[in-house]
This record gives structure tokens, C-alpha cells and sequence, in this order.
């Protein structure tokens, strides 16, 4: 053990915009937009929202409520206490499990990261670079701590990491935002271990969890660290610690990992953005099942059974029970499910949101019932647990095989800013009309905004304004 926790927050503490290259300045600001395209098509047609926001009203934080400090929610006309806003922003952007992933240590940055760092800015009304700067931060910190933890060992402890690395990701990103102190860092630190939770439960009968867990990441770390700027007390080596975040979430925790060439090497370079709004581990073998599809026209009558190799996690979330799996009832359901995302898309030759439309049709389950799903351990002891093996026999008997390692928006193939905007177009502009293109223009020009209040108070045609 080295000092992670004090290391960390001297990071975060002393990063400037002007200290980060401008290819990652740039990548920060194309996750931020893909974030809130899935937060506000989420903001309408989530099944969650509704529950959600009642709750917010019943526990006072309602929206407009007459407070010193207001923020804004993607897809809302209405400005929220930046605790609700930073909850709001994170289990809407989390909702349809469209967001983005960092392969090698399993987790979603930007759902926990982002609302933190956005509610900070509205809060003390910074600019466009000091909310980039807190973004990268937080960023930097919940990547590392997901490789520190070892996310397999994570998983079979039966933790979240969006969740749990996420929260420590959402304080540093908020701290930053705040410009404090690598002392006070520490113990905003020190604040989020006591609140660092996600619980993988959340696979069982089609639960919210997931989605709230995640939101409740991006609102402990802005109360971690709005909490340590008013001067109160956290915990000193939180990170590393005898009771620290790693003994605690991880039986195969490396602390190293997480200082790593810090300041250096930058882990935001390595998330990566779905094309599809499932888990991460089905991908691969979505790309190689879209692929084969193409390539030799198959139809439903042809296909015998699919066989489908994944890493150990992706066994874990997406295919057990796999009689389960194959007979997916509710978007939670499919959205961890190899069987019924995969018959879609050899049905389809796509996948997109509007497709959970179709769970339940007799096709897609009668497909979806000739998949089976292994553990491959070829995937495994690679940069990252993504992959995917598939083989297709055919009533023919002809046996059709593809390997896919590295699914579609990783970082060797992140889509280009016509592609992102697209599918920002795609999800927002049902909801927002012409003022989704406003948005999005904004945030490209994120560096350039001298505050941040409202940022994204867009109203248009569906934008909510009453519930």
C-alpha cells in the first residue's frame, strides 16, 4: 500500500484543463453528449422514471424549489436541487443501458461521473473548462479504482463497479469542479467509502436497482464532496486502507492499479460507446450474429441453434439461468439477456431501443430458445473481457463460425462525431425536436461556455414540463 487515496487526490487537486491533451478534451465532450442522448429519450420512455421522480417529490426534492442552488435534468424543463439533478442525470443516463463502458475495468464512467460533475458546475457557476476538467478527473479515479479492484473478483463478490468505483469517481469529479483542496479530496474520499454500493441483485426479477444505484453513485459523490468543502471530516487512506474501499469490495484488489501512470496515461481514452442499448458483454457476439446474417442472407427457418462463447462475467449477467435468459419478460430482462438481444438481431440485422417493443413475440422467443450460452476461456486474460465466439448450424447442417474480440465503439474503433451525433439525434430529438440539435451543439462547444447553470434546461416538443 502507497498513499493511493493522497495520491489520488493531489491528482485530481492539481489537474487543469490546460494539463490535458486535447484528444482526450475531445473525447470527454463526445461521452458527455452520448450521455445525455440516452438521459433524455430515458426521461420520457423509461418505465422506471415515473417511480423515481414521485419518490423525489414525496422526500422534498421536487423540482423549482425555491432553493439557493438549482440544476438542470436532461429532457426536463425543470431545475432541480443539484442532489436530485446529479441522481436524476445518473439513473436516467444509466436507464437504457445505452451508455458507455471501459472494457478493462468492467464499468460505466460517464452515468455516475458526468451528473456529478454537471451539478457541481451549476452550483458554483463554473465554466465549460473547469466541468471538462472535473469530468476527466472523475473519470480517471473510477476507471482506476475498477482496475484496482479486479473486476472479476468484484463480480464474485456480487458488487456493482459502475456503482461502487463510480462513487469515488462522482466525488473526485464534483471535487475538482469545486476546486478543492488535495486534502479535502482526501476526504471526500474518505466520505464516499461510506457510501460506495451496488449490488448485482439486481439481475433478479426485472429490478431498477441497477438504474438507481448508479444514479445514487453520481448524488453521494456530489454530497461526499459538497460535504468536505464545507469542512467536514472524512476518513483518511480510504482507498487503501485496512477497512478501505479494496480490502472491502475485492478479494484480488491491486492497489497499484490505480496510480499507474497517472497524469500520464489516460484511461479516458479507453471508454468506449455502445451501438447497442444492452449489456456490454452481449456485443461482440451481436456484431458477429449481425455479420453472418449479412453475409449469407440467413432467415429464422434456417437457423438449427446458435452457440455463443463468452468470458466468465458476460456468463454471469447475461446468460444464467439460461432457461430464464431465452424467455426475457421486461426491458431488464432483455437488456441481460444473450439469448433474446441475439435473436433480434439475427431476426433484424439491428438492434435498437425501440426494439424492446418486441419482447414476448412468439419469433423472437422461438429464435431465442435455440441459443446457448458458455463460458469461452479463450476470452479470457485479455485487455479487456468484451469478446464474443458464435457458431450458427444450419438445418443443413453447415456450421458457420465467427470470432469478434473487440465489439463495435471501442476505442480502436470509436465512431466518428457524425456517427455520435446521429445517434444522439436518434434518441433526443423524439423528445426535444429541433432543440435536441441545440443542445447538442452546445456541448461540442463545451470549452467555450463561460457558465453552466441550465445547461440542459432545452425545452421542446416533448420536453417534460408537468407530471
Amino acid at each position: 500500500m502507497a498513499g493511493e487515496t493522497d495520491r489520488l487526490a493531489g491528482f485530481v487537486a492539481g489537474l487543469g484543463f490546460e494539463d490535458i491533451p486535447a484528444e482526450v478534451v475531445g473525447r470527454a465532450k463526445a461521452l458527455t453528449l452520448d450521455l445525455f442522448g440516452s438521459a433524455i429519450r430515458a426521461r420520457a420512455q423509461s418505465d422506471s422514471t415515473p417511480a423515481l421522480l414521485a419518490a423525489l417529490k414525496a422526500l422534498g426534492m421536487a423540482p423549482d424549489f425555491g432553493g439557493e442552488c438549482l440544476a438542470s435534468v436532461a429532457g426536463d424543463a425543470h431545475l432541480y436541487p443539484p442532489a436530485a439533478a446529479a441522481l436524476l442525470n445518473g439513473a436516467l443516463g444509466h436507464s437504457l443501458d445505452f451508455d458507455d463502458t471501459h472494457a478493462a475495468s468492467s464499468l460505466h464512467p460517464s452515468a455516475p461521473v458526468v451528473p456529478a460533475a454537471l451539478a457541481a458546475a451549476e452550483m458554483v457557476e463554473a465554466n465549460g473548462t473547469r466541468l471538462i476538467a472535473g469530468i476527466v478527473a472523475g473519470y480517471e479515479v473510477a476507471c482506476r479504482l475498477g482496475l484496482a479492484l479486479d473486476p472479476a473478483a468484484h463480480y464474485a463478490r456480487g458488487f456493482h463497479p459502475t456503482a461502487t468505483a463510480g462513487t469515488f469517481g462522482a466525488a473526485a469529479a464534483a471535487a475538482r469542479v469545486f476546486g478543492l483542496t488535495p486534502q479535502s479530496i482526501s476526504s471526500a474520499f474518505g466520505i464516499a467509502g461510506s457510501q460506495a454500493a451496488g449490488s448485482l441483485q439486481f439481475l433478479q426479477s426485472g429490478a431498477w436497482n441497477k438504474r438507481y444505484q448508479v444514479g445514487a453513485a453520481a448524488m453521494n459523490g456530489l454530497m461526499a464532496a459538497t460535504l468536505a468543502r464545507e469542512g467536514f471530516q472524512g476518513a483518511a487512506e480510504a482507498i487503501e486502507g485496512r477497512h478501505g474501499f479494496l480490502a472491502g469490495y475485492s478479494d484480488g484488489a491491486d492497489p497499484a492499479h490505480a496510480v499507474a501512470g497517472l497524469g500520464s496515461q489516460w484511461e479516458t481514452m479507453r471508454i468506449a460507446v455502445k451501438p447497442y442499448p444492452s449489456c456490454r458483454y452481449t456485443h461482440a457476439a451481436l456484431d458477429a450474429l449481425i455479420a453472418l446474417r449479412a453475409e449469407y442472407g440467413l432467415q429464422p427457418g434456417q437457423i438449427e441453434k446458435v452457440e455463443v462463447g463468452l468470458h466468465r462475467n458476460g456468463i454471469a449477467l447475461t446468460a444464467e439461468p439460461i432457461e430464464a435468459k431465452r424467455r426475457a419478460r421486461n426491458i431488464v430482462d432483455g437488456q441481460f439477456s444473450m439469448p433474446f438481444t441475439g435473436a433480434l438481431a439475427l431476426l433484424q440485422g439491428s438492434f435498437g431501443w425501440d426494439d424492446y417493443a418486441r419482447l414476448g413475440e412468439p419469433q423472437v422467443e422461438a429464435l431465442a430458445a435455440r441459443f446457448d450460452v458458455r463460458r469461452d476461456a479463450a476470452l479470457e486474460g485479455r485487455a479487456h473481457p468484451f469478446g464474443g465466439r458464435v457458431a450458427v448450424t444450419l438445418t443443413s447442417g453447415e456450421r458457420l463460425e465467427r470470432l469478434v474480440c473487440d465489439p463495435a465503439g471501442e476505442p480502436e474503433s470509436f465512431p466518428c462525431a457524425a456517427m455520435l451525433a446521429q445517434k444522439f439525434s436518434a434518441l433526443a430529438r423524439p423528445v426535444l425536436g429541433e432543440a435536441a440539435e441545440m443542445l447538442r451543439r452546445r456541448i461540442e462547444a463545451l470549452e467555450g461556455a463561460t457558465d453552466m447553470r441550465g445547461l440542459l434546461r432545452a425545452p421542446g416538443p416533448g420536453a417534460i414540463t408537468a407530471e
